[in-house]
Parts: C-alpha cells; sequence; structure tokens
C-alpha cells in the first residue's frame, strides 16, 4: 500500500522514514518533502500543499493512509476535509487541534478538566496587559495565542523584557495573527520533558520519552526556538513519574476532550515541566509529533509503526504493544546562520555525501534533513533553505556514548554560519556516564 506524509521538516523526514521500512508499505508520498526525503529508498517527494491538491492526490493514489507531521495543516481542518471525502488521516480534527492552535484555548480546557499547569492570564489590549505584568515579578512567560513557528514565546527575566515582549506583538504585530492575543503565564522553575503519546480517542499508547532543548545557545542561553537538539529516553522520567504523567495529564486529557465532544486521534505531545518538589505541570500541548524529538524516537522504535496507526485508526490501540531500541538516541540540529530570527539560505552543505554512503550500512545513526532543496547540479548539490537544517540523530550504549557519535557525524558537515549547541543530552548524561 502507498502512504502519504504531510509536511517538509526533519519529523516528517523520520516519519516518512521509520513507515517506509515496513514490508507492507510500496511507497511513501512525501507532500513537499525536502532534500533528504527525495535522497531516500522508497521515498517519493510531490509538490502540494494546499489541501485541496492534497485530497485529489490521495485520490487518484488511492492513498491508505496520510498522516500528517505539522501543526498549519491540522489548524487548517485537514483532518476534517479528508474524513469529509472517504479518506483514512491520521491526526486531530481542527476543533481539538485548538490544544495547540490557540493557547488561551489549550489554559481554558486545563483549567476546565482540572490538569495541572502555570496561572495565567489572556490579553488582546496592551494597556492591560501593562498594567497585569506591573503586579508581577520577573521572570515571566509572554506567549502568543496563535501558531508562530516556535517563536511565539518569550521567557522574560525582567519585566523590562516583558514589557517589550508585549510590544512586539500587540502593538508592533510582528507575529502577525499569532500574536494578536496573548497569554502571560507565571514562570515555572526545573526542568522540562517531552510526552508524547498516540490516542484512539479512547485508548493511549506513549512513545518513548524524550527531551527537548529550545535554547538557542549551550547551557539553556538565548532565545527560544523550535528545538536545537533532544535525546531519548529522558532520565528525568522515572516509572513512578510516568505513571504520573498519564494519570494526572494525559488521561485527564482524552478523557476531557471526549467529555467535550470531540473524540482526540492523533499523536498528542505534552511539554512538561518537572518541579523540584516533583510536581508535573503542563507547559504546552502541541497536537502532533515533536521536532527535534521525533527524530531519536523514530531511530529507537523496532515496531513496524504501519501497524501502530492502523490499531489507532480502528481504535484498538489498546491491544498493542510497542518495541523499542534498549539503546539510546540524541539528534544534534545544525541551524543556518541567523536563526531563530531570518535565517541565511542558499548555502552549499558539504560532507553529506561521504557521510549517506556509511549511512545505509549502519544502523546506529540517520542524518535528517529539515531545511534543504538542492542546487542548480541537481542531487549532488544540497543547499539551505531554512532555519533548522540538519538534525544528525544516533544511538549509543548510553546518552554519552550516543552524543559522543552524532557530535563525531555533525563535526564531518559543513556550511557557512552553521549554529549547533554542544551539549545536547547533557542532563541525561548520568555520574557514571561522565
Amino acid at each position: 500500500m502507498n502512504l502519504l506524509v504531510i509536511g517538509s521538516g526533519g519529523r516528517e523526514h523520520a516519519l516518512a522514514w521509520k513507515l517506509s521500512q515496513s514490508s507492507r508499505i510500496r511507497k511513501v508520498y512525501v507532500a513537499p518533502g525536502n532534500a533528504g526525503t527525495a535522497l531516500e529508498p522508497g521515498l517519493e517527494n510531490i509538490p502540494f500543499t494546499a489541501i485541496s491538491d492534497l485530497v485529489a492526490f490521495a485520490q487518484k493514489e488511492k492513498i491508505a493512509l496520510t498522516v500528517v507531521g505539522p501543526e498549519s495543516p491540522l489548524a487548517d481542518g485537514i483532518v476534517d476535509v479528508f474524513d469529509a471525502a472517504g479518506l483514512k488521516i491520521f491526526g486531530p480534527t481542527k476543533k481539538a487541534a485548538q490544544l495547540e492552535a490557540s493557547k488561551t484555548f489549550a489554559k481554558a480546557f486545563m483549567q476546565r478538566h482540572g490538569i495541572p499547569t502555570a496561572a495565567s492570564a489572556s490579553f488582546d489590549n496592551p494597556s492591560e496587559a501593562h498594567h497585569y505584568i506591573e503586579q508581577k515579578e520577573g521572570p515571566i512567560v509572554i506567549k502568543a495565542d496563535g501558531l508562530a513557528a516556535g517563536k511565539g514565546v518569550v521567557i522574560a527575566m525582567t519585566l523590562a523584557d516583558a514589557h517589550e515582549a508585549i510590544d512586539t506583538m500587540l502593538i508592533e504585530n510582528k507575529l502577525g495573527e499569532a500574536g494578536a492575543r496573548i497569554l502571560i503565564e507565571d514562570y515555572l522553575e526545573g526542568e522540562e520533558a517531552s510526552f508524547i503519546v498516540m490516542s484512539d480517542g479512547r485508548n493511549v499508547l506513549p512513545l518513548a520519552t524524550s527531551q527537548d532543548h529550545k535554547r538557542l545557545l549551550d547551557n539553556d542561553k538565548g532565545p527560544n526556538t523550535g528545538g536545537m537538539g533532544a535525546y531519548s529516553p529522558a532520565q528525568i522520567v522515572s516509572p513512578t513519574l510516568h505513571a504520573k504523567i498519564m494519570r494526572e495529564i494525559i488521561t485527564p486529557t482524552i478523557q476531557g476532550m471526549a467529555r467535550d465532544g470531540e473524540l482526540y486521534t492523533g499523536f498528542l505531545y505534552a511539554g512538561l515541566m518537572i518541579t523540584p518538589k516533583g510536581e508535573v505541570k503542563v507547559l504546552e500541548f502541541n497536537c502532533r509529533l515533536g521536532d527535534p524529538e521525533t527524530q531519536p524516537i523514530m531511530l529507537r522504535l523496532k515496531s513496524d509503526l504501519t501497524i501502530l496507526l492502523e490499531h489507532a485508526m480502528n481504535r484498538t490501540l489498546d491491544k498493542v504493544e510497542i518495541e523499542w531500541d534498549r539503546r539510546a538516541a540524541l539528534g544534534v540540529v545544525m541551524a543556518a546562520e541567523g536563526y531563530p530570527g531570518e535565517p541565511r539560505k542558499n548555502d552549499a552543505i558539504t560532507g553529506l555525501a561521504e557521510i549517506m554512503i556509511n549511512q545505509s550500512s549502519t544502523d546506529d545513526f540517520h542524518i535528517f534533513h529539515s531545511g534543504t532543496v538542492f542546487g542548480n547540479q541537481g542531487k549532488n548539490e544540497i543547499l539551505t533553505a531554512g532555519g533548522r537544517i540538519l538534525c544528525v540523530t544516533a544511538l549509543g550504549e548510553n546518552i554519552k556514548l550516543a552524543h559522543q557519535r552524532a557530535y563525531d557525524i555533525a563535526s564531518k558537515i559543513h556550511f557557512k554560519g552553521c549554529q549547533m549547541r554542544h551539549d545536547i543530552g547533557y542532563k541525561g548524561i548520568g555520574n557514571h556516564d561522565k
């Protein structure tokens, strides 16, 4: 059978790569994909992004199942349109996707269903927002209500920074419609973790735990990004904490959506803060897999992803178990100069060809592309074309060894102005690994 993966980033590359490994799959189409998916055996890029074009393609090619990677098509209601056309698609409906598409919606949902999260208030009036933070102390978090491609969160360490963020979003309108309403949220201390599950609307199947690194620079400095690297498993999520997260956050979320009249089918990502006291609070919900968390998670997944998706579509996730590689996986993002602001583009990437020869003969690493395109020389020339360019992902007996393997490979890849953190996974390297 043929499958369709929608998106062009590293998450979609990893998803399509994993799906193509199934003996049940003839071809995985990626819309629109990137240079990496174009080079991957068993994958084929198609130049469609409009929902109507994707529906027509799925009908023409008799696509057995479509998997949605990024958030924007979900927020635009792609699942509703595919469902109406009688096409199978894995992802939440437009109404359910508001958990990510609107921070205000998500906060109200969590408060209604008793899901722990930081105290907050919502504003579209700048004067009222400025007055509100005058009653607070820094640090404080300012969030754009809508989708802002990873640029909608400002962790303001001082009130002056908070005032500036309010003006940027509500007065200067630099985030457009996404920042026309903002959420001002209490700052939470602790360690972050990503907890991702598959849901069939009633049953939930947790994926391997992971930890993202949002800040641009080492030691969690610099501006927030879409993610500069991730590793799996997240050492902070003990079995006891795992059970607590399922009990206090994931199960109430899926049950709450059902009580609100909208079964949640799809991937659900809970960005969590683990406080020093062991409390767990939701920082954000995403209605899809994380990026770059997907890359190490897919590298560790041993089960046939197509079978898992089939169970999800049939609402039988309670009948299936998932198998993971016992090794740790770590992915480091190589980003363009200027990211997360205005990234440089069209710089040649060197070193990839030699590495890809070895990539086909080993199972301990894979390079997933995000912002890449072909140059004038076709497949012999790969250029940068976005903010995050590559995610070099590797396995190791422990996180330290996965870290060493990933960084050794990344050191052989070059493009002008490359930005890369050097401490991905440092929180997960135990004392016995150092």
